[in-house]
């Protein structure tokens, strides 16, 4: 199937590992130029260099810490003067700790919210206006299915991951009279660096050893077993491609078919 991305010009935050890698590599697998941020300018340029020679695909890279304003519009400013124009932008930048209320401190709080919501809105700020004046575009916003199937747990991703989800369809009938359109991807638990210390929190929080935290999302899901990076990213290719251009305002879970939160695994054991 041609998803007739060849030539499209996409932004992608977080993108120096994990899902945001692994969806940049595809869009520039299926013709994409792209440009990517993340804080860490030693990883991201190691992950540029990977997709140069695997996709001879231009990209262009900009450390950014999505929680200033100045670094947002940066990356969106620059990458749209050196790729000339953004037909895409994928919000992915962003972690939000896990942990029960009794022990998530201030600043816990206000990272799941600075980074993962309002480093979205800085990010769409800038980039609409673009896309309005060039006559249109494609966000994707990866959020998480957090925001509703909630978890005591994951009581901080899941407040931030509702804010997303609301943004992410109000947007939408703001925007589509200018041809532009959002959807929203929901992944549950994924398979990437950061997977390790999760469940290390896990662990510590609900005094389990590690083995046993390892095995809470697994048993959440009826496939068995949590998602990897590609499958992802393969999603998110084909919404961000026109193919699935008329796919607006709604949401689109990846999770296995989960149906309950990790802490009732605790309650079924």
């Amino acid at each position: 199937m041609d998803l007739q991305l060849s030539g499209k010009k996409a932004l992608i935050t977080g993108a120096s590992m994990g899902i945001g890698k692994a969806i940049a590599l595809s869009l520039a697998r299926e013709g994409c130029d792209v440009a990517l941020c993340a804080r860490d300018k030693s990883r991201l340029d190691l992950a540029a260099d990977e997709i140069r020679r695997e996709t001879g695909r231009t990209v262009f890279t900009i450390a950014a810490d999505l929680t200033r304003a100045a670094d947002a519009e940066a990356f969106i400013r620059e990458s749209n003067r050196v790729l000339g124009r953004i037909d895409i932008l994928v919000n992915n930048a962003g972690s939000a700790p896990g942990g029960v209320i009794e022990t998530l401190s201030e600043a816990d709080w206000e990272q799941a919210l600075q980074l993962k919501f309002m480093g979205y809105i800085r990010c769409l700020r800038y980039a609409l206006p673009i896309m309005v004046a060039q006559g249109g575009g494609r966000v994707v916003n990866l959020i998480g299915n957090d925001g509703i199937k909630e978890s005591y747990w994951e009581i901080a991703p899941g407040a931030a991951n509702a804010a997303g989800q609301n943004m992410n369809k109000a947007l939408a009938g703001q925007y589509g009279r200018n041809n532009i359109s959002f959807v929203a991807v929901n992944p549950g638990p994924v398979r990437t660096e950061r997977w390790d210390g999760l469940v290390k929190a896990m662990a510590r929080d609900m005094k389990l050893t590690y083995e046993q935290a390892d095995q809470l999302a697994p048993r959440s899901i009826p496939l068995g077993r949590i998602a990897e990076v590609d499958e992802v990213a393969n999603l998110c290719t084909y919404l961000a491609s026109p193919l699935a251009f008329f796919v607006n305002g709604t949401m689109i879970e990846i999770d296995g078919g989960q149906q309950k939160p990790l802490m009732d695994q605790l309650r079924d054991r």
